[in-house]
């Protein structure tokens, strides 16, 4: 057998096979970019950036100096957040016309915690063809390495950055037991662990992945109750996009049900039924709307039983 030189290129028989595929027009494709690596983007990718038209991105600073490290020059279009309305009539008139319009973002998949979404909305409700080309995504990304080990995930993206609104977001996913997902910024990570361990308290464990795939990734593992203390122990760690991972709440025990039931009926000999719950939710952890049945049933029992002994 002939040893694999590590400086092999790309078999030509299989970028080949990626120019032989199809490549339809009057299409946006949204297209999935690199999180910090530049090898990382897919060969499909690379071969639809060279075929389309024009590319609808984020930044077009951002986006030009991918491009030139792959060696395209194309016609850019802004389209963030604060346009993506108007862009996207625009970008409905070039596809009418047949043309072929990558859809990206800065980084990774559009659409997801990153401005697309009302673009794709819109071309599809023009109805036009919306190809979507998958690849990197931080929040996949940084589930697959966490070790957090539970079949479902729920993706948050970011937290609100006032402090009220957080906690409140965050009381709301107190008795979620998927794996939670969160986007954060550099600037605001201490307040977001500060906020994290008060509504869940010290035992969940937390993954920090900050600057993946980039040369100085780090991924750490440890309880909530430590988490504060190492992102204050390195002034590098006040730098860099994050994704966080928090261990999903545990299955309800039947105590558990039964002390929600008791702070609930209390509530309910003082407050609005609809209040009651929404108090409860909070003291408890439990969903809301669950609450609000359970109230609900609480309430029937009690005019039941008034009736029946007047």
């Amino acid at each position: 057998m002939n040893p694999v030189s590590n400086n092999a290129p790309v078999a030509l028989p299989l970028m080949d096979e990626v120019a032989r595929q199809t490549y339809p027009a009057g299409t946006l494709y949204v297209l999935a970019t690199p999180i910090g690596n530049f090898a990382d983007i897919t060969l499909r990718a690379l071969h639809t950036l060279t075929l389309v038209d024009a590319v609808a991105c984020e930044d077009t600073r951002n986006t030009g100096h991918l491009l030139a490290h792959y060696g395209l020059s194309k016609n850019m279009i802004a389209a963030h957040q604060h346009n993506e309305r108007e862009i996207a009539e625009k970008l409905i008139v070039r596809l009418q016309a047949g043309e072929r319009i990558a859809l990206v973002s800065d980084a990774g998949t559009p659409a997801v915690s990153d401005p697309g979404a009302r673009i794709v909305d819109a071309v599809r409700s023009a109805g036009l063809r919306v190809l979507p080309l998958p690849g990197p995504s931080a929040a996949v990304t940084a589930l697959s390495a966490s070790g957090l080990v539970c079949d479902q995930f729920h993706f948050v993206g970011f937290l609100p950055a006032k402090a009220r609104q957080r906690e409140l977001a965050l009381q709301q996913l107190r008795a979620t037991q998927a794996t939670l997902i969160f986007y954060e910024a550099p600037h605001r990570i201490s307040e977001a662990v500060d906020a994290l361990a008060a509504a869940f308290g010290g035992a969940r464990q937390i993954v920090f992945a900050r600057e993946l795939t980039k040369l100085f990734e780090e991924i750490h593992r440890c309880p909530l109750a430590d988490a504060a203390a190492w992102v204050a122990a390195d002034a590098h760690r006040q730098k860099g996009e994050y994704v966080l991972l928090l261990e999903g709440a545990p299955p309800a025990t039947d105590e558990d049900d039964a002390e929600a039931e008791r702070v609930l009926r209390i509530l309910l000999t003082e407050c609005p039924l609809k209040q009651a719950a929404a108090l409860a939710a909070q003291i408890t952890g439990h969903k809301k709307n669950a609450l609000y049945d359970l109230a609900l049933r609480l309430k029937a029992e009690s005019e039941s039983e008034s009736e029946q002994n007047p």
